[in-house]
Parts: structure tokens; sequence; C-alpha cells
């Protein structure tokens, strides 16, 4: 089964999308921020050492928490017409390009993997003439970013870039090669001159891999706290935009056809890793960056990517339980520590996953977390049938990243406030939680903040995702959710 596609209005009738009736309004209700200071009196147990205590004093007031105007949201999204429709000769890639966002349908059934890479290749230049004018320049700044802004030895990054691909399935070299072969045509080593070289793209594939990106959050309710019984899923991603917002005209929400082991995947042009995702069995998942410990090495010798990793636990595996103990039992062999945020219609997790070397400090251990899984002492959580995850490890007696992270325990401790203060949510309820607060207030702790790239929502009760992209500087106060599809 291929997860549904989302078609343009005069085909909406063959995709089981349609217009809400009127009965299906309902009203997101504003944040009840406005002009007061989130108390925190959360003591927090450091994990070395029992006796560690945190008081968070609490948020500094910027303004007002209130959005400008108050959101009106319906139970489905908006969607949006195609402009254009780009075809590669082989019918391997089609790309449909529309206001926001990219669709591409990449067909596995009918190519080789290598056939298939290059077919993409071929399809963007034609879909985004200006693609590595834009893309090129946004990878060099994720590159500085990962070394410190240090001058950065390009021989040692292309030996760590190749060894983490030649890590990977058969298949997925073959797909990256053939992408990376077509779209650098001669270009060869890294050289920030407006093309992308082979090197270059297949490093651009391997960012949370080998450079790594931060802060992001997710939630998934069920049972008691929804109106239908049935579970919601959110993820909120925060990455690297960009210095000229590049990322704001990338977005890409991609459908992987392999039949039964079909995936559709949301990020930016070209990349064939995952960041956030639905399988056709409808897993979700979606990368949280955890990190290592302060001051360890960066080791990829005998290592492997976690987010191809994730693509092939996809792949193979039908429920969020098996993707998450697959995800937990190969955690050892990553690069960074990080969360994955994993929902299907019956179960919620976050799979903990910990590299083998901080495992070995015995200070972390990889966990596949669920709602019933003891946190942190002094860590609340409040709402039955509800799972939040954000930048650390929760599990009790875990790596603790809350204690000397303010974002951290800020975030969690306003989604627990959010989740606990409404008795039951919709859709346009869930989707309001996202526009509880003005996005554009530095000295805040933000769960929707500027950096937010997209927010994706899964409703198991319709099989519906829905996606809000960051298509301008920053995010908007309001974000504007898209129906891309349904699994």
């Amino acid at each position: 089964m291929m997860i549904k596609k989302q078609t343009n209005g005069k085909d909406r009738g063959k995709s089981g999308l349609s217009k809400e009736s009127g009965s299906e309004k309902r009203r997101s209700r504003s944040a009840a921020f406005a002009g007061m200071i989130i108390a925190l009196p959360i003591l927090l147990a450091g994990c070395g050492d029992p006796t560690t205590q945190v008081q968070a004093e609490g948020m500094k007031k910027v303004g007002s928490y209130m959005v400008v105007q108050e959101a009106d949201y319906t139970e489905g999204g908006e969607t949006e017409e195609v402009l254009a429709t780009f075809t590669s000769s082989d019918n391997l890639c089609e790309i449909r390009k529309y206001a926001s966002y990219y669709e591409v349908t990449l067909d596995y059934r009918n190519g080789t993997p290598s056939e298939v890479g290059a077919a993409y290749a071929r399809t963007i230049r034609k879909a985004s003439p200006d693609y590595e004018k834009d893309f090129e320049p946004y990878l060099y700044e994720n590159i500085r970013l990962a070394f410190s802004g240090r001058n950065v030895n390009y021989t040692s990054l292309e030996k760590r870039i190749m060894t983490l691909f030649e890590s990977l399935p058969d298949e997925y070299k073959e797909e990256l090669a053939g992408f990376a072969r077509e779209i650098a045509q001669d270009e060869e080593g890294y050289e920030e001159n407006g093309k992308l070289s082979y090197v270059e793209a297949i490093t651009m594939q391997m960012i949370p891999d080998a450079l790594r990106q931060t802060a992001c959050s997710a939630l998934s309710i069920w049972g008691s706290k929804t109106e239908s019984g049935e579970r919601l899923s959110m993820r909120n991603l925060e990455w690297n935009i960009g210095s000229k917002n590049q990322i704001s005209a990338l977005h890409t929400v991609l459908h992987m056809n392999k039949g039964e082991r079909s995936i559709t995947s949301i990020g930016m042009l070209g990349l064939l890793d995952i960041i956030t995702a639905v399988s056709d069995d409808g897993v979700m998942v979606g990368i949280l960056d955890v990190g290592s410990r302060q001051g360890d090495p960066y080791i990829y010798e005998g290592k492997k990517c976690y987010t191809f990793d994730l693509r092939y636990a996809l792949e193979q595996f039908t429920t969020a339980k098996e993707v998450g103990e697959y995800m937990v039992g190969e955690s050892g062999d990553y690069t960074w520590c990080h969360n994955l945020f994993i929902t299907d219609k019956e179960d919620a997790f976050c799979a903990e996953d910990v590299t083998s070397e901080v495992a070995a400090t015995g200070k972390a251990k990889s966990v596949l977390r669920s709602a019933e899984t003891p946190i942190h002492d002094g860590l609340s959580w409040d709402s039955e049938d509800s799972l939040c995850i954000v930048n650390s490890f929760a599990t009790k007696g875990n790596q603790d990243g809350f204690t000397n992270s303010t974002s951290n325990l800020v975030r969690f401790v306003k989604y627990n406030n959010w989740v606990k203060e409404k008795e039951k949510f919709d859709v346009a309820d869930f989707k309001g939680i996202m526009a509880k607060e003005i996005v554009d207030q530095m000295d805040v702790a933000n769960v929707h903040s500027s950096g937010t790239v997209h927010t994706v929502i899964l409703d198991y009760a319709t099989g519906k995702i829905q996606v809000a992209f960051t298509t301008g500087e920053c995010a908007d106060d309001i974000p504007r959710f898209l129906e891309i599809g349904h699994y």
C-alpha cells in the first residue's frame, strides 16, 4: 500500500480528502500566559549526585505570551494548487511544486536504487534550477557550525563522511551514489562555489549523523485525552533554517514508493534520510537531538547513520514497538545520543538511544520509554494517556539533560501545563498548542520558536497528515496547516 498523496483541487475527490463542514469548525484557545511568569519550583536530582538540586526561577516575561490574534482552526487543513509538475524521462521521479513545498514521488518498483537516485537529481535540476546555489552554502553553514567556526580539515571531514557512507545498506549506498553522481556532474571535492560536488552531495545526506542539529519536541495523546479516543501525534522540528532562509524554499513531502514498504518523509528537497516520516502502516517517527557528554570526542569509525537505520526500520517493521526495539538495539553503533519519537495507532514511545561509549561510562543507557516508564525525580508529567519528548532523556536514572538546560525544562513544563489544562483535545485544539506563543521572543524558551521549520500532525482517527511549513524568515505565530495526504 502506498501512502496517499495530496492532490490538487481538481483531483480531491479521488484522494479521500475533503473540505470540512461548518459543524467541524472548532476554535483553538490562545495561551493562558498573558502577562504571567511561569513558576517552576521543580527540583531535579543530577544523575551522578543524588543530592544535587536545581531551582528554576521561572521564565522572564517578554511582552505578552498571547498571540496577536486568536487562532481559528478547523479539524481539517488547507490545500494548495499544483503550480507545476516535473517528471523524469524514465518516470522514476515526479516532482510537484506547490507554493509552500515540493511533493516528490520516487518509484523504486520500476528502477534500481541507483537509477531512482539519478532520476531524483535530474528532476530537481528542472524543478528547482537554483537548487545548488541554495543548498551548497547552507551545507557549508552546517559544516562551520559543527566545527565551531574553526578552520575545517576537509580531508578529515571527507574520511568521516565516506566511512559513514560505507556503513549504509547497499541499496541506500547505490541510491545516494546515483543521486550524487548526477547532481555533481564533474564537480569534485569540497569547494564553496555554488555547485554540489559528489562528496558534498553525500555530506548533505548525513547532517544529523556527521554534523548534528538541535532543538525539537514531540507530543502524543490518546484515549481519555482525545475527543475521538484515537491517537493524535505531533512533531515540532527546530533546525538551522539557513542565514538566507534557504530551507524555507526547499520543504519537501517525499513519497518513497516501495509497495508495502512505502514511506512518506517530510524534509528538504534532495534529502533521502529520515527527519520526520510516516510509513504506510501508520508508524510516525521524528528525530530529536540529545548529544553525548560534553567534551566527549566524536567517533565515527565502526559507526553507522541512525537516520538511515530509521528508514530501514520503517521499511522492515510494521509497528512502533518493533521500530523502537530495533533502534534501541542498534543504538550503541550510532555517532551521537538522540531521542526518537515513534508512534502508531496503538502505542507511543521515545527511543532514548545511547552510544556504546556513553553507555560504558554507566551514566546512561538505551531505553524504549513509554508513558508508563518512571521519569526523573522532580520532573512532573501530570496527564494520563500522553507522552512528551524534548531534547533530553527523561527515564529515571538515565542521563539528565534537564537540570542544566532551561530550554528543556521550560518546554517540558509548558507541554505539561497545556495538556493538563484541557480535558480532551480534537485536531483543532491540538493545532492550537502551536499557536500559544509569539515565536519571536529570544529571552523565552519557546516550544514554538522562531527556529521552527515544520510541525507535523497525524490524526489516527482519519489517517490524515497535516504539516505547517515555515516559509518566511521565521515561523508564524499562528501556523498554517496543510493537508498533505494520509497513510
